[in-house]
């Protein structure tokens, strides 16, 4: 509002001057302010206060007619010679108009004149009038009459107000709390709650505009009821009694013009503190309605987090393989989420209006600048798959090898180990890799369903004559260490491979092989163990072994001392 043309007196205000002789602040508020009213309840008021200013500015028109009319003024010079011109010009009008009519009565007669004689009566009588307006603005310039730019400002604002009734005719709108309502999202609610507080603050400061031009005009009052007072008990030179009458009526009727005003602008400022307190309800109504939203954003993420507690609940009394629980567990909470912050999306912004438009502009521009992710997205699904790997498997991913550490949504890490022939001893660097790798690469898992993987166990037995005994007695040892775990393997094998009958047959009994070496034979045993318990089982069978080898070493000192 302070920033308004009319008010601040800079520029133009809709089209009109704002150094207009007749003050129409009144009207141009409320002009401006009217847009705002979105209820029911205030185009009702709105209504009110526009009839209030109406009636404030033609009673301001009404006593600026009036002030000018009691100015005195005392013609000389050119402003007589003006005056005697005026008042010849008006006698001439006068004797046109006379010859127009005479020609119009003659129309009827039994010599009618012809049309070229109608029309150059006209034609006269339009000169001469232009004339005479001509010369009445320049008398009213020469003397200061500001009469006739009172006139023409109101019969400008006399179309104005035509118009502006045309246009807004009575229109059907909501009430107070539909218009509220019509926000169904936090973010139109928190809208509309910053835009409401704009509308107060300018129909406050409307107010405060309404109060002090009421107030102005109150000492406007007071001088006008000083100077009734004055030209009552003096009795002026120079002036007849009927004079001084006629100017204390004058007096009297401007003395109520302004009363009147005052009146009318108490009633709008009125009027504005009632608008006022309506917005400030529908602020409180939106207000309430922004806490339902947060209250239901706050629901869904209390019943977004009961859920996730209690399918991890769930999940965890099912006998499952661990794996498959923590796959099962990571889909849950991913879908939890997601359906989760869809959801609140939808409470923020609610349902967009070009739905169709919205997703293929925004899946577009995904797959352009996100096409890596997006690859890694679905190769996640890809490794979750019966074909893929799980944590703690052993894999060879683009040339490097490890322990499955974490297999996130997007990226997988290993805990290199080197080759799957190697020790098994980590080098203590983690190597991440982007999941597109299922989808644009390939990737080797060395452990079957059950995380399975052979091992080996290398021993050097000197030669002597119980080598192949010994070495009997140890593949005897190992085969029986393993041998429960290579019946369990050899089934989830063949549960992998059931549908595929002849496809290939699996052997998991251990192996020996023989190598040469200078100090006796090199046996190498491979056996199936555990990947998760590779380490234990081969400690286990070394510890067999070495007692084995101690036996049989204890056994030929005997036979020794006893061939002695």
């Amino acid at each position: 509002m302070a920033n308004l043309p009319y008010l601040s007196g800079k520029g133009k205000a809709g089209g009109r001057a704002t150094d207009n002789l007749v003050d129409q602040r009144s009207w141009q508020t409320i002009e401006s302010l009217t847009p705002l009213a979105v209820s029911v309840e205030e185009k009702r008021l709105v209504h009110a206060a526009q009839r209030l200013a109406d009636h404030e500015v033609d009673q301001a028109f009404a006593q600026a007619l009036r002030q000018a009319s009691m100015a005195t003024r005392t013609l000389t010079g050119d402003a007589l010679t003006v005056q005697q011109k005026v008042t010849m010009l008006q006698a001439i009008v006068k004797e046109d108009q006379g010859k127009a009519d005479a020609l119009a009565a003659a129309s009827k007669g039994t010599k009618p004149p012809t049309n070229d004689e109608i029309d150059a009566a006209k034609a006269q009588i339009q000169l001469d009038n232009d004339e005479l307006d001509d010369a009445n603005e320049y008398l009213a310039r020469m003397t200061g009459d500001k009469r006739g730019q009172i006139q023409q400002e109101l019969t400008a604002r006399q179309a104005a107000m035509k118009k502006f009734d045309e246009q807004n005719e009575s229109v059907s709108a909501p009430s107070a709390v539909q218009s509220a309502k019509r926000y169904a999202t936090l973010y139109g609610r928190i809208s509309a709650w910053f835009d409401q507080r704009a509308r107060m603050d300018s129909i406050a400061q409307a107010q405060a505009q309404a109060t002090s031009d009421a107030k102005t005009l109150v000492t406007q009052h007071d001088d006008m009821e000083k100077q009734l007072a004055a030209g009552a008990s003096s009795d002026t030179q120079g002036q007849s009694r009927v004079a001084q009458l006629a100017k204390l009526h004058s007096l009297a009727q401007i003395h109520g013009i302004i009363d009147d005003r005052v009146q009318t602008q108490n009633q709008l400022a009125m009027v504005y503190g009632r608008w006022h307190d309506q917005v400030e309800r529908q602020h409180q109504i939106v207000m309430h309605l922004i806490l339902q939203s947060i209250a239901a954003i706050g629901f869904i993420l209390l019943c977004a987090s009961i859920l996730a507690a209690l399918v991890r609940h769930l999940l965890g009394r099912m006998r499952l393989d661990r794996r498959n629980q923590h796959t099962l567990s990571t889909i849950a909470s991913l879908s939890i989420q997601l359906v989760t912050l869809i959801m609140v999306l939808l409470v923020v912004f609610g349902v967009p209006d070009q739905m169709p438009t919205i997703i293929g502009l925004a899946t577009a521009g995904i797959t352009v600048v996100f096409q890596d992710f997006i690859l890694a997205f679905f190769g996640w699904f890809i490794l979750m798959g019966k074909n893929g790997i799980r944590v703690g498997d052993w894999v060879e991913i683009n040339g490097v090898g490890g322990e499955v550490i974490s297999l996130g949504l997007f990226r997988t890490a290993l805990l290199e180990t080197g080759n799957w022939t190697d020790k098994g001893h980590p080098t203590g660097r983690t190597v991440t890799f982007i999941n597109n790798f299922a989808i644009t690469g390939q990737y080797f898992n060395f452990s079957t369903s059950g995380q399975w993987l052979w091992d080996e166990i290398q021993v050097n037995i000197p030669a002597g004559p119980h080598t192949y005994q010994i070495i009997d007695s140890i593949h005897e040892t190992v085969q029986q260490a393993s041998e429960d775990e290579a019946k369990q393997a050899e089934s989830e094998w063949q549960k992998a491979t059931g549908s595929m009958h002849g496809l290939s047959h699996f052997s998991v009994a251990p192996t020996v092989d023989l190598r040469p070496a200078s100090s006796g034979v090199d046996v190498i045993v491979r056996y199936m163990t555990k990947a998760e318990e590779r380490f234990a089982t081969r400690n286990r069978i070394y510890q067999t072994v070495i007692d084995l080898l101690r036996k049989n070493e204890e056994a030929a000192t005997l036979e020794a001392v006893a061939n002695k």
